[in-house]
Formats: structure tokens, C-alpha cells, sequence
């Protein structure tokens, strides 16, 4: 039975991941909510009758929250990012 108010969402509910969390454990990748399912960080879940759902995490970030690796500021650099394959990392040119 659930002391919070209002009572968190049943296990079968669709809104299940809204249950307050009784234990957590980030290290080990998972969670236990007050409604008896434990969370997975790959967004799985074990449900308390011994079902699961399979992760359902989205396959692709939104254009917002995708970032460059480097800057793309090239002045006075080469515009290439990465030394031809004729050059070694010290920059010295092979024969």
C-alpha cells in the first residue's frame, strides 16, 4: 500500500515510472519505486507479478541537444581536422 499522496501510479498503470523511488541504486543501474517496479537505466522494468518491459529508450537525439566534438574554428589551421594519412602525429612527412 502506498503512503504518499496522492498514491503513486500502479504498477500497471502507463504513468508507473511517476512512483516515488523507495531504493536506488545508480551504481548497480537500477531503481525500486514505491509501486513494486524496479527501473532500469537502459529504461527497462521488471513489474512485480514478473513481467518486464523492454527497454525503450529513443534511438536519436533532437537536433537541439546534439554538439560538435571540436570547435569548428580553423583560422590560420589547416582545414583538414584530422593529418593526412602521409603525415605522422609529430607532423614529420613519410617517404
Amino acid at each position: 500500500m502506498c503512503p504518499h499522496t496522492p498514491p503513486c501510479p500502479a504498477s500497471s498503470a502507463p504513468d508507473r515510472e511517476a512512483a516515488h523511488t523507495i531504493v536506488s541504486h545508480p551504481e548497480q543501474g537500477w531503481s525500486l519505486l514505491c509501486n513494486g517496479v524496479v527501473i532500469f537505466e537502459d529504461t527497462g522494468e521488471l513489474l512485480p507479478g514478473g513481467g518486464f518491459i523492454a527497454p525503450h529508450r529513443p534511438t536519436t537525439s533532437p537536433p537541439s541537444t546534439v554538439r560538435q566534438a571540436w570547435p569548428l574554428c580553423t583560422a590560420g589551421r589547416s582545414q583538414r581536422p584530422y593529418p593526412s594519412s602521409a603525415t605522422s602525429r609529430r607532423g614529420t612527412r613519410h617517404a
